[in-house]
């Protein structure tokens, strides 16, 4: 009799999962106890330091190269930037979320636990590379948020948002998951490296109606996820019911982990049919960045205008894909980190005006503080200017690497459309600017000295309250980062190219 043995499991290269997962177990344990300040201070001290463990051990693999799990997860430099950027999502959303009503709602140990668990989720989504471990990666990821979106149980609003994400994001799993089952059925595999030698062989499947199919679904099921248009119509009515720093979380980690498993699955399992999918994943790049622009032109929620922004968004970063070339991996992951400070230091600026004001996330509330709030004003301003693309911001550079790239690999015109997006984004973006530094502020709202204060009961309309030191910190350092890498972008490009070197073996 042959005893049966499992796959070995090689514990340093999963370390930072371990840290996310093992951290989530922690912070739920330690949530069930009943003082305040260990709910309320050591509960997010611990998911901060998971992060802070999971950041360390991602550094610390670096330069791995190497298949874990049996060949499930491939751990390099592509996986180890993508997940720091994940952690780094999360770390910043922790604080976010630390005086906010969420946690106090959902629970804290629930609520930070949850979103250790997505990232971890997200962890396994970019280090996937087989058909199952893509699906589980994706679901590990959604199941938290859409509870996430609901966590503040007493405001309609959440719960309809996290009903609206369950909903079209089941869509979206299903989608994904029969288009995956039909691309096994076409290739008969599972591993993304043996699909593209399926695809490779004399008479591959890059013709069979099931296989084209399959691909289809399966871009249709990302498309949800990255909020590509029209795969977008939840995007905005989430992003605005969903607490805000879910919201911050899910405008950018979620991009970070789908666009990272699109790179994988498109450029390793894919890239022997990139003849076929590529004008198609340009159209909806195209589409996206039509779309999401001028959907934004006419909101007066700013929650909603950065939803709407986050498509035209996840257009722009669409194109670094399509070409299929090192040099487009590269260009893609140093958006995404600009775009992660950038949107971060804008979300943080909300936070604070909703609690300050308490005019929720209405333009409206931004007015005037050019005069009264500066530490708040300067970080939407310079987020503003960056997700436009303005020079002196990360923006900037980074679209003009997608651009860059969108030329080198025969894309010229994809490269116009972007510049064409980003000249009408400045209808929107510059609104919000005018309404900070050009209006008056609107009628007197006192505002709460000092730290933390207990909120108004659920069935109160909301009133204002400190905005806190670490909200006020959050954005003032993302903006920061969003200039310093617009005039010095060499550390973000050498952590572009090495995770696109991961990848150099393809091309």
């Amino acid at each position: 009799m042959i005893a049966a043995t499992g796959p070995h499991i090689d514990v340093e290269a999963l370390s930072p999962l371990l840290a996310l997962t093992g951290g989530g177990l922690v912070v739920l344990l330690v949530g069930l106890l009943r003082p305040r300040v260990v709910r309320e201070v050591l509960v997010p001290l611990l998911a901060l330091a998971s992060l802070a463990a999971a950041l360390g051990l991602a550094i610390w693999q670096w330069d791995a190269d190497q298949e874990i799990i049996a060949g499930a997860l491939r751990v390099d430099t592509l996986a180890l930037a993508f997940t720091a950027f994940v952690i780094v999502a999360a770390a910043i959303t922790v604080l976010l979320s630390w005086r906010a009503v969420a946690p106090r709602e959902a629970a804290h140990g629930e609520y930070y636990a949850m979103l250790l668990v997505s990232a971890a989720g997200m962890s396994v989504l970019v280090q996937a590379q087989n058909l199952v471990s893509l699906f589980i990666g994706f679901e590990l990821l959604s199941v938290p948020l859409y509870v996430l979106c609901a966590s503040e149980i007493r405001r309609s609003s959440s719960l309809e948002a996290g009903l609206k994400y369950l909903i079209i994001g089941s869509v979206g799993s299903a989608t994904l998951l029969y288009g995956l089952a039909l691309i096994y059925g076409a290739t008969g595999r599972t591993d993304f490296a043996a699909i593209a030698d399926a695809l490779n062989s004399v008479g591959g499947p890059v013709s069979d109606p099931l296989f084209l199919t399959g691909l289809a679904l399966s871009v249709v099921g990302l498309a949800f996820k990255v909020s590509v248009a029209p795969f977008h119509q939840w995007t905005p009515d989430a992003y605005e019911g969903a607490p805000t720093p879910v919201t911050a979380f899910m405008a950018t980690a979620t991009k970070v982990a789908a666009l990272g498993v699109i790179i994988r699955f498109f450029d390793v399992a894919l890239i022997n049919a990139q003849p076929d999918w590529a004008p198609a994943l340009a159209a909806l790049a195209t589409i996206t960045i039509v779309v999401g622009n001028v959907g934004a032109i006419g909101q007066t929620s700013v929650k909603r205008l950065l939803a709407w922004s986050s498509v035209a968004q996840a257009g722009y970063m669409l194109a670094g894909i399509v070409v299929g070339t090192q040099h487009g991996i590269e260009a893609v992951a140093f958006y995404l980190a600009a775009y992660l400070v950038m949107n971060m230091a804008a979300f943080a600026v909300v936070v604070a005006r909703a609690r300050e004001t308490g005019l929720g996330d209405a333009i409206e509330a931004l007015e005037g503080i050019g005069q009264s709030k500066p530490l708040l004003a300067w970080p939407m301003t310079i987020a503003m200017l960056g997700l436009a693309g303005i020079p002196g911001t990360a923006g900037f550079i980074g679209k003009f690497f997608l651009i860059d790239g969108a030329v080198d690999g025969d894309y010229a015109w994809l490269g116009i459309v972007i510049v064409v997006g980003s000249a009408v984004s400045l209808v929107y973006y510059l609104k919000v600017v005018a309404a900070m530094w050009m209006r008056p502020a609107p009628r007197s709202v006192p505002v709460l000295a000092g730290g933390a204060v207990d909120d108004p009961p659920a069935d109160a309309p909301a009133g204002p309250r400190a905005a806190g030191w670490e909200v006020t910190l959050v954005a003032v350092a993302c903006a920061a980062a969003t200039v310093v890498f617009g005039v010095l972008p060499g550390p973000l490009f050498d952590i572009a190219r090495d995770a696109a070197a991961a990848m150099s073996h393809l091309f």
